[in-house]
This record gives structure tokens, C-alpha cells and sequence, in this order.
């Protein structure tokens, strides 16, 4: 058992060690004086968010860039709530800012990808930006995506995103999750093997996406409208699909708030990962599981005295080293340091916490938008 545990141990260790060097070769961009020449049709699909819409729609109204040249455009799925007030007070108010509210159009069983595809035939831009509505977005925002796109002409940019930081061990559980994906996904992409992105901060070409029929292929599982079409497109154009590294393209998101929530929300996660067809994310997964499955089974070995405290240790420690090597690295720059305070916890409880997923995953649903899935 000690021999094989070491084997996976050392593919986890080799695996994370090519996080890191990819995420040191993605270089960092800074805002420089540059002039706008790209416009932008900005989607954003809601549902019931009443309670963020506000948040959102004044950090648009701060944005550093001409206001005609972008479009907001809002995709309503099945609201309840008083939304519609919302939007209406805030055009009100900036009457020089274009923004539409559309009803979405369903026609498969992911409601997220027809309110991207409904809006994408009604944009009038080149390119599309996606976000949520319970993010707020950056000042610079579409300044940086003007930016990145003059440097690199790619067709695909993946963005970065962070949790707004609380100081409760829930936020912060969910927060060095989060730094570990973000972490992982800035190293693959630095690798030019990308494996995940984050629907809250993307931008691609309205060009490409038609091309690629959009979400056709993918619409039968209802999530996964960010990592489905940044597979297609890295089929598309590899050295054409790239991560924008910048502080001033961060876009914050909430953590949320009860367990049972992050729960569904990692179940539906975890969903949509059998159906991937990159075969560097399946790798990726499969290791990282065998490896937290090893810790487990190491403790319990431990506990049992089946394996010593030094054969134990050489299962964990090369773990625990290289995770805290590259959240470390993805906290300095997204500027979330203080979850790290609760590392030496979470990491102890994270096997458990991925295996009960896993398997949460396998038999139960999720609820997801007030819709069970």
C-alpha cells in the first residue's frame, strides 16, 4: 500500500511542481495608456438577483471606457423578484449607458448557455463579455480586455476572479477552494494546457463562438457554459486562447452563505467534470483525487498502526507544501491573504470534504437557481 500511495504521491507532486513553473509563465499585465479600439457587448444572465443586481449595475455605471463602444446587455431567466425596478431606476439614471433587458429564449436543458447564446444574436459587438450578477466588476475592466486583446489578437480570454474576503471560516474554506482552482487554472493555461475557467470573467469572439455552434454538444448538462466552450475553443486556436493576469481585470464574486449552498454548488461542479473531453483535465482530476483519497487512507492507516508516522508524513507533506505554494502565489496576487490563516485546518479537512462530493455527486442532485438539477 506504502509503495503506491508514493507513486501517486510523487505524479501529484510533479503535477503541482508544473502548476506552479506554468503559473510564474504567465506574465502579469499593467494597465498602460492605450487607445480604445474594441467594442464590447457585455451579457450578463440572471435570475432572481434582486439582492445584487444594485452591487452590479453601479460598478458598471464606474467603468474607465467609452460608453459607446459597449453594450450591457441583461438575459432574464425566469425572475420573480422586483429586477425589473432595479434596471429600470438605474437607466434611468444613466441614460448614456446602453443597456437592454431580454427575456430568455430556452431550448435545451441548460438554462445559463441560452441566456448567453439568446443574447449573443442579439449583440452588436465583436466581442462578448460574460460576468454574473452577483459580481462586481473592475473600473478597468473592459479597459484591460482592450488592452490584452491589442497585445495577443486572441479569441478566448479567461479572467480572474476572487471572493469577496469576510472573516468567517466558511468564506474562507470556500476562498482557499476557490485560490486552489484559480491557482490551477493560471498554471495550465501558462502550461498551454488549460483546464478550467470562470463564466464570471470571460471575454471570446462573437466570431469564434458562432463558428463553434456555440454550446452545441454540451447542452445536455446544465452548467459548465465556461469550461465546455473554452475547450472548444482551445480546439479552435491553442495559442489563441490565453489568461489575462492583471489586478485590474479582477472581478469579485460572494462567497455564499450557508453550507448547503457551496454544497450544491460543488455538486454541480463536480457534475459537469465527467462530461470534459480535454484529456489533460481528466489526468488532473484523477490525480488529485488518488492523492487526497491516499491522504485519507494514510490517516486511517496511521490510526490503525498500520503505517508509521514517517511513511504518513510522506504522503501528506509533499501535499501540503506544494498546495500552499500555489494558493500562496494566487492570494498574493488576487490580494486575499488573510484566508491562508486557516490552511493548516482546511487542509486537513479537504480529503474528506472532495471525496464526499465525489460521491454526492454520483447519487444526489443539486439545486441550482431555485431549479433542481
Amino acid at each position: 500500500m506504502i509503495f503506491t500511495a508514493i507513486l501517486i504521491t510523487g505524479a501529484y507532486t510533479l503535477l503541482m511542481i508544473s502548476f506552479v513553473y506554468g503559473y510564474t509563465k504567465v506574465p502579469c499585465i499593467t494597465k498602460v495608456n492605450t487607445a480604445p479600439e474594441n467594442d464590447f457587448s457585455v451579457v450578463i444572465p440572471f435570475r432572481n438577483e434582486a439582492e445584487n443586481l444594485p452591487g452590479l449595475l453601479q460598478s458598471i455605471a464606474k467603468l474607465n471606457y467609452p460608453v459607446n463602444r459597449y453594450e450591457i446587455i441583461l438575459v432574464n431567466d425566469a425572475s420573480t423578484d422586483e429586477f425589473l425596478t432595479i434596471i429600470n431606476q438605474f437607466k434611468t439614471k444613466h441614460k448614456n449607458i446602453r443597456i437592454a433587458v431580454i427575456e430568455n429564449i430556452r431550448l435545451s436543458s441548460s438554462p445559463k448557455k441560452d441566456a448567453i447564446t439568446t443574447a449573443i444574436k442579439k449583440a452588436s459587438f465583436e466581442w462578448i463579455v460574460t460576468t454574473d450578477a452577483d459580481c462586481i466588476v473592475p473600473e478597468n475592466w473592459l479597459y484591460m480586455f482592450n488592452l490584452f486583446i491589442k497585445k495577443t489578437n486572441p479569441i478566448f480570454i479567461s479572467g480572474p476572479v476572487r471572493f469577496i474576503p469576510k472573516n468567517q471560516f466558511l468564506a474562507s474554506f470556500q476562498s482557499l477552494n476557490f485560490l486552489s482552482l484559480i491557482g490551477s487554472t493560471i498554471g495550465s493555461f501558462g502550461l498551454k494546457k488549460p483546464i478550467m475557467c470562470n463564466g464570471a470573467n470571460l471575454c471570446y469572439r462573437k466570431a469564434a463562438f458562432l463558428k463553434l455552434n456555440g454550446f452545441e454538444g454540451n447542452t445536455k448538462v446544465a452548467s459548465g457554459d465556461d469550461v465546455f466552450l473554452l475547450e472548444k475553443m482551445y480546439r479552435l486556436n491553442a495559442s489563441k486562447t490565453l489568461f489575462l493576469k492583471s489586478e485590474e481585470a479582477i472581478v469579485q464574486t460572494k462567497p455564499l452563505a450557508s453550507w448547503k449552498l457551496f454544497l450544491h454548488q460543488q455538486i454541480r461542479w463536480a457534475s459537469k467534470s465527467v462530461h470534459y473531453k480535454n484529456t489533460f483535465s481528466k489526468l488532473t482530476g484523477a490525480v488529485v483525487l488518488l492523492q487526497n483519497a491516499c491522504v485519507l487512507i494514510g490517516f486511517f492507516a496511521f490510526a490503525t498502526h498500520t503505517i508509521t508516522i514517517s511513511q504518513l508524513m510522506l504522503i501528506c507533506i509533499p501535499k501540503w507544501i506544494l498546495d500552499y505554494t500555489l494558493i500562496y502565489k494566487t492570494s498574493s496576487f488576487l490580494n486575499t491573504k488573510k484566508s491562508l490563516w486557516y490552511f493548516p485546518v482546511i487542509s486537513l479537512l479537504y480529503p474528506v470534504f472532495i471525496w464526499s462530493i465525489i460521491l454526492l455527486a454520483s447519487i444526489k442532485k443539486y439545486r441550482w437557481k431555485e431549479r433542481v438539477f
